[in-house]
């Protein structure tokens, strides 16, 4: 591989500086190199595997995080001609609810169970009894859930005492990164709500709940603001990386969070949709505002916080399909060069709104958000011999963006307003499966930047950090800019009205089922 000090600058003044963010995604880490206006300067991705050891289970290996986080940092320098020493700071962000267990030197113990993980049902279950529900949300303003990291931590106790007994600290993705890159332990604050003994009105851990927990203090990392710089590039993670010793690295962020401010959402009431391997919105607050049914956590941006609803099935969904009925997609693709994706969005197209009758439920991994059960099923309804691929493949996209509005309208419930959706994430690219999200939610959407808002937010914290940005609102102006805009089509609105209702229908009708 060639040494960076032998990159051509391609005509960059040596005085111009860059940003780096890294995101560490549920199906692949990605980094990109910014400029101050926020173009991509380069960008590479490297997947990585979950593994499904038993059902209930999904894990993933940290080292291979940080494989993935070495090559595309050096494939992202090579591609942007951008040389290490013009990298002004470093900002990662990460997929949530983590529970990488280090000992004293670092080394990680064991696979970390992810976002999608339920194997804790029962554990969650005794301390709902034992502590009371209302007491744990009092504290955390998140309702206790399997998929939570809290849980995870009780059952490494219980079922891998060894692991447990030679756990140091507990990380989450994005701060297990840091600490790769520095060699220093941090939690950054919007990661703070995957424990529920974390203060979710004042950003600081309770104590008190640790001990009712039984979660030891010593576990806990230690809290700092997003765009607090945690330390700089160690000399042994600039030979891995290719990255400069001494380069700053911000504390990062929540993958979701940062990709609403990659998606320009400052202010009350801006909504970012996620439309990613799980589907979700984002909702800015600038008042504590919980409710059972919906994820509260803190924005990366100082002062606020973000309302969430994620579910389980989003971009993923249509992996899934791809992977399993998309043999003739994947032949023509490589005949004609046109994706598996494209040719699936033009066969969705072709059905009529509301799939004539065909109803989705997205629930592929259990549910989150609003309904969490951690035993629903993916269920399609209305099969018969009338139906095509083409049915399926929208109802997959209509049942997602069904969830979608349900979590709004959970919500707008709580005292939320949303007026508008910012759109990012790999189905933010599919024109037909936007249109039908701002149809079945009745809001519009824009499009600010599908594939890179993620990184970008996380980059920008990175130069808020550093003093590239003056402020927030400086950095978003400079580089978040609307590419697509959609507007919810009234004559639609009958035929999904109907379908929602289905929707709701459906589960409440085979949930004794599910269990």
């Amino acid at each position: 591989m060639e040494k960076p000090e032998n990159r051509q600058l391609k005509g960059r003044k040596p005085m111009d500086k860059y940003l780096i963010g890294i995101d560490l995604g549920t199906s692949g880490c990605k980094t990109a190199v910014f400029d101050r206006t926020g173009q991509v300067m380069g960008t590479s991705s490297a997947p990585y595997p979950v593994y499904y050891p038993q059902s209930g289970w999904a894990e993933q290996d940290p080292n291979e995080w940080w494989a993935g986080a070495c090559k595309t940092i050096h494939e992202a320098l090579m591609q942007s001609g951008v040389h290490p020493d013009q990298i002004a700071g470093i900002g990662t962000d990460g997929q949530s609810w983590s529970a990488v267990a280090i000992d004293r030197k670092g080394k990680v113990l064991t696979n970390t169970p992810i976002w999608m993980d339920t194997r804790s049902e029962e554990i969650c279950r005794r301390w709902k009894n034992s502590i009371g529900e209302k007491e744990i949300f009092r504290i955390c303003g998140n309702s206790m859930q399997p998929t939570y990291t809290t849980a995870k931590i009780k059952w490494y106790q219980e079922n891998l005492p060894e692991i447990y007994a030679a756990t140091d600290k507990i990380l989450q993705s994005n701060s297990y990164l840091v600490y790769k890159l520095t060699g220093n332990i941090t939690q950054d604050i919007s990661q703070g709500y995957g424990w529920h003994c974390f203060d979710m009105r004042h950003g600081r851990w309770d104590y008190d709940m640790c001990r009712k927990l039984g979660i030891p203090s010593n576990l806990l990392p230690k809290i700092m603001a997003c765009d607090t710089v945690a330390g700089r590039v160690t000399a042994q993670a600039a030979v891995e990386s290719g990255l400069n010793e001494g380069t700053p690295v911000v504390a990062g962020g929540l993958d979701a969070a940062c990709g609403a401010l990659g998606s320009g959402v400052l202010n009350e009431g801006e909504t970012q949709e996620q439309g990613g391997q799980a589907e979700g919105m984002s909702i800015c607050l600038e008042s504590y505002k919980a409710d059972p049914r919906l994820i509260l956590s803190f924005h990366v941006v100082p002062g606020k916080w973000l309302l969430q609803g994620g579910t389980v099935g989003g971009g993923g969904v249509l992996r899934w399909f791809a992977s399993n009925f998309a043999e003739y997609e994947k032949k023509e693709a490589d005949k004609t060069g046109k994706s598996v994706f494209a040719q699936l969005d033009e066969l969705a197209d072709q059905i009529a709104p509301g799939s004539n009758g065909l109803v989705f439920l997205p629930y592929m991994s259990g549910e989150r958000s609003p309904i969490w059960n951690p035993s629903a099923k993916g269920i399609f309804y209305g099969l018969d011999y009338a139906k095509t691929k083409g049915h399926l493949v929208r109802a997959c996209m209509e049942g997602v963006a069904y969830s979608l509005r349900h979590n709004i309208e959970t919500a707008e419930l709580a005292g939320a307003s949303v007026s508008s959706l910012k759109a990012m994430g790999g189905s933010a690219n599919s024109k037909v499966w936007t249109q039908i999200k701002s149809n079945i939610t009745g809001k519009p959407v824009s499009v600010p930047s599908s594939d890179t808002a993620t990184t970008l937010g996380a980059a920008l914290l990175a130069g808020v950090g550093t003093g590239v940005f003056k402020s927030y609102e400086e950095a978003v102006k400079l580089t978040v800019r609307d590419t697509f805009y959609y507007m919810p089509d009234q004559k639609t609105a009958d035929v999904y009205q109907n379908g929602y209702s289905t929707y709701k229908k459906i589960y409440e009708a085979l949930k004794p089922l599910m269990q």
